[in-house]
Parts: structure tokens; C-alpha cells; sequence
């Protein structure tokens, strides 16, 4: 719990920069473009971490590494705090990113290893921390800044982190690492029960990156409330909080290659529906269907990468995974965007729900394939 706790504050500082842009806009006038920009970096410092680091975690150096993101990341958090420049703003959220892109595979490779019976479990409930980590941060904003000042969240979040971290490394956690590891992770993808688990992790964030993009501006043209589109991010947050560490205990025990698969075909046919819908209300509420659908099934994308990683290439494996995330979201943000702003609503979400479909029909068809030739059958 307390590794999940460390994951969750290491999200809860994205969520409090997340929510004080408008605040660096204001104060220090920084133009829109630029405070973009200072995002994007940051999932870039991420995922060359998550790619390029990470295997030095399954070295037996996971600790270590874990101890040293962290180390970074509070030192990012406390520059964004007090950051009142572009180009001091871009160094904390840089060091931000490569912090968190450090220890997030550092500290998967321990869930795993610690409790193998129990892996499925762990990673639902990682993704259940991360995720309150970042519904958080918005709260601990609006509580902090206008009484303390800009600089106050991320304090707290720094200073708990640094708290935190002494009572992980006290858990005694049992990680031999292998001596000899590719120096990246990218030799996984030879196996194709690893691409197919990793084109699951791109389906799903392709939907979120989607979602995430165009849900507020949607809502905004159709004329919705605003508490709509409000109301709609907590709508999605609950179900993974609540229903996560559930999920990966299902994804193990029914096969990560059966459930990932259809709930992400039930995401792809609510994002095609929410193209089509005429009110901010029913776009509400085919969101609330799609909430538990996600809070059952995500997990079932880390939970496949740790089944079939070899013992000794969890970190490297989990940060690929991360890392193809990240960067898939970035582009689906960006080409959802460009295809609404051309083509319209229907077109956008549409083209969403093909490009997932097609990724879980690539799914499938490896993971039956090579169950039909003795292979992995999760």
C-alpha cells in the first residue's frame, strides 16, 4: 500500500499543475501556446525515461532508482512552485516528468515481484492510486493557492513525497534483477504476446487522449452546463478508484487477453456514441456507462505486460508500456483536435473507434493464434 501511496503523490503533482495553469497565465503572463508547450514537454521527459531508464531497475537497481526519480521530482515540483519564467517553469515540469518516467517502472517492478499471486490485484490498485492521486490535485489547489499562494500545493505534495519515500524503502521487498538486461526495452516487442498487450495499452489511450481533448470543448458547443462537463471528469474518476484493485484481481483470474478486449470494444462503441449524441446529458450518461466499463477492464493491459515479461524485464516492460502510452495520448490529444476543428464531431470520435477496433482485432488475433499453437491463452 505504501508503493501505491508513493505512485499516487507522484500523480496528485500532475494534477496540481494541471489545474494552476490558468494561474501561471494570470500572474505571469504566459501565453496559452507556451504553457502547452511546458505539458508536452514534460510526457516527453517521461517517456524517454520510462523507455530508456527503466531497464537499469531490473538490474537489481530498482530501489535506487526509484529513490532518485523521486529525489528529481520533488526538486520539479518545488521549481514549478516557484517558477515565475517560461524557461524555469519548462525546467521544473522537465525534471518533473523524467522524475516520475524513473520511478513509476521502478516501482511496478516491486509490486510484482513482491506478490506474484497477487499481481493482478497490486496493478489495479497502483491504477487506483494514481488516479485519486490526480483527482486530488485539483482539491488540494483550490484549497492552497488562494489562501497561500501558487507555491503552496506543490509543497505539500513535495514534502509529502520526501516523507513518504524513507517508509517505502523499509519495506523489505525481495529483487535479486538479472545481471546482464538490454540496455532498452524495445527487444519485448519481438514477442508478440508483449505486442499484443502493448497494443491494448495504445487502444486505450488513444480513447483517453481522445476523450480528454474533446470532452469540455464538446460540451462547450453543444451548449451543455458547465457543471456537465465538471460533473463528467468525477463521473470517470470514481469507478477507477473504486472498482480498480477489483479489476486486476479479474483480468488475472479470467485472462488479461479476454477482458482488456472487450472492454475496449465497449469503449470504442461509447466514444462512436458520444459523436452522436444530441444533449450534454446524454453524452453524460453513456459517460457514466463507459466510467464502470473502464474501471473494471483497464488494468488489463499492466496486468498482461507482467504476465508474460520474463522474471527479469518487469521495470523495462512496464516502462515501454508507460512510454508508448504517454506518447499516444499526446497524438490522439492533438489529432482529435485537428479532425474536429475540420471535420466535426462524429468524424472525430469515429475515427477513434476505428483505430481502437483495429488494435483489438491485432489482439485477438496474436493472442488466439498462439493459443490455438499451444502458446499463452490469458
Amino acid at each position: 500500500m505504501t508503493l501505491a501511496l508513493l505512485g499516487a503523490l507522484s500523480a496528485m503533482g500532475y494534477g496540481v499543475m494541471f489545474t494552476v495553469l490558468d494561474d501561471y497565465r494570470d500572474e505571469f503572463g504566459i501565453p496559452a501556446a507556451q504553457l502547452g508547450f511546458i505539458v508536452g514537454l514534460g510526457f516527453v521527459a517521461a517517456f524517454v525515461a520510462q523507455v530508456v531508464l527503466a531497464p537499469i531497475a531490473d538490474r537489481g537497481h530498482a530501489r535506487r532508482l526509484m529513490v532518485v526519480g523521486v529525489a528529481i521530482d520533488v526538486v520539479g515540483l518545488l521549481v514549478l512552485g516557484f517558477g515565475t519564467t517560461i524557461w524555469v517553469l519548462i525546467l521544473g515540469r522537465a525534471l518533473s516528468g523524467l522524475g516520475a518516467g524513473m520511478t513509476m517502472p521502478a516501482l511496478r517492478r516491486l509490486v510484482i515481484v513482491g506478490d506474484p499471486d497477487r499481481l493482478g490485484d497490486n496493478l489495479g490498485l497502483l491504477l487506483a492510486c494514481d488516479v485519486a492521486g490526480f483527482a486530488a490535485g485539483p482539491l488540494l489547489s483550490a484549497l492552497l493557492v488562494g489562501p497561500f499562494g501558487l507555491p503552496a500545493p506543490y509543497i505539500v505534495v513535495a514534502v509529502a513525497a520526501s516523507v513518504c519515500l524513507p517508509i517505502v524503502l523499509r519495506q523489505r521487498v525481495h529483487d535479486p534483477g538479472v545481471e546482464t538486461v538490454s540496455a532498452t526495452s524495445f527487444d519485448l516487442l519481438r514477442s508478440p504476446h508483449f505486442r499484443a498487450a502493448v497494443s491494448m495499452g495504445v487502444a486505450m489511450w488513444m480513447m483517453i487522449g481522445t476523450f480528454d481533448a474533446l470532452w469540455v470543448v464538446v460540451l462547450d458547443d453543444l451548449g451543455a452546463d458547465e457543471w456537465i462537463a465538471n460533473i463528467g471528469i468525477t463521473v470517470f474518476v470514481v469507478p477507477l478508484i473504486i472498482l480498480g484493485e477489483r479489476g486486476g484481481r479479474l483480468a488475472q483470474r479470467l485472462g488479461p487477453f479476454r477482458l482488456g478486449p472487450i472492454g475496449l470494444g465497449i469503449g470504442a462503441v461509447a466514444m462512436f456514441a458520444y459523436g452522436l449524441m444530441p444533449t450534454g446529458i446524454a453524452m453524460l450518461a453513456v459517460g457514466v456507462v463507459h466510467a464502470v466499463n473502464d474501471g473494471i477492464t483497464v488494468s488489463s493491459t499492466s496486468v498482461a505486460v507482467g504476465l508474460v515479461t520474463p522474471e527479469g524485464r518487469h521495470a523495462s516492460a512496464q516502462g515501454l508500456l508507460g512510454g508508448v502510452q504517454t506518447l499516444m495520448a499526446g497524438v490522439a490529444a492533438v489529432v482529435a483536435g485537428v479532425v474536429y476543428d475540420t471535420a466535426g464531431r462524429t468524424t472525430a470520435y469515429a475515427v477513434c473507434s476505428v483505430v481502437m477496433l483495429v488494435l483489438i482485432g491485432y489482439t485477438v488475433s496474436v493472442t488466439r493464434l498462439r493459443s490455438a499453437d499451444g502458446g499463452f491463452s490469458g
